[in-house]
């Protein structure tokens, strides 16, 4: 599979084969053995051409480690201590590549509490004095007690009121 995926592209058993002649004696027959292996189990497609076949995979390297780290994490009775077992094995280097992953996930977090804020203020004079109070609950973001956002704003950004610094 890494010569496949490292290519990303089609390829015939001779392809796969001389270019692991290069490091160690294997034969045509194994590699099309291993090919077919991986065939069968759904891990490549093949198109014929002419008298061989060509092959390319199904998904990616970084989709195949996904998945394996989902059968792990799904399988385990604590998921969440799971997580923080995993977590205290990673590298500092790691633990940023999975910062990085969590904020494409996340996406933009821009102004999400404006539009909830000037809603209610044009109504009349009496809801203003109600406004302030209900702030709290916006900047709270799955937090259940607004008194820990003044002391230390929650990480990442535009969580904190202020952009959240970093």
């Amino acid at each position: 599979m890494t010569r496949v995926w490292k290519w990303n592209r089609p390829v015939t058993v001779r392809e796969v084969l001389e270019d692991l002649q290069q490091e160690r004696s294997i034969a045509y027959t194994t590699v099309m053995t291993v090919l077919d292996n991986l065939h069968q189990k759904g891990w490549v497609r093949r198109e014929s051409e002419g008298r061989a076949y060509r092959y390319e995979a199904v998904s990616t390297r970084a989709a195949y480690a996904a998945a394996l780290m989902n059968d792990a994490w799904s399988q385990s009775d604590n998921p969440a201590a799971a997580l923080v077992a995993f977590f205290g094995m990673m590298s500092e280097e790691q633990r940023q590549a999975l910062r990085d992953a969590i904020r494409i996930v996340q996406g933009p977090e821009t102004s999400a509490p404006a539009p909830e804020t000037p809603a209610p203020a044009p109504e009349t004079p009496a809801q203003p004095p109600e406004t302030p109070a209900q702030p709290p609950e916006t900047p709270a973001q799955g937090r259940e007690t607004p008194t820990a956002e003044p002391e230390t704003p929650p990480p990442g950004p535009g969580a904190a009121s202020d952009g959240g610094e970093r």
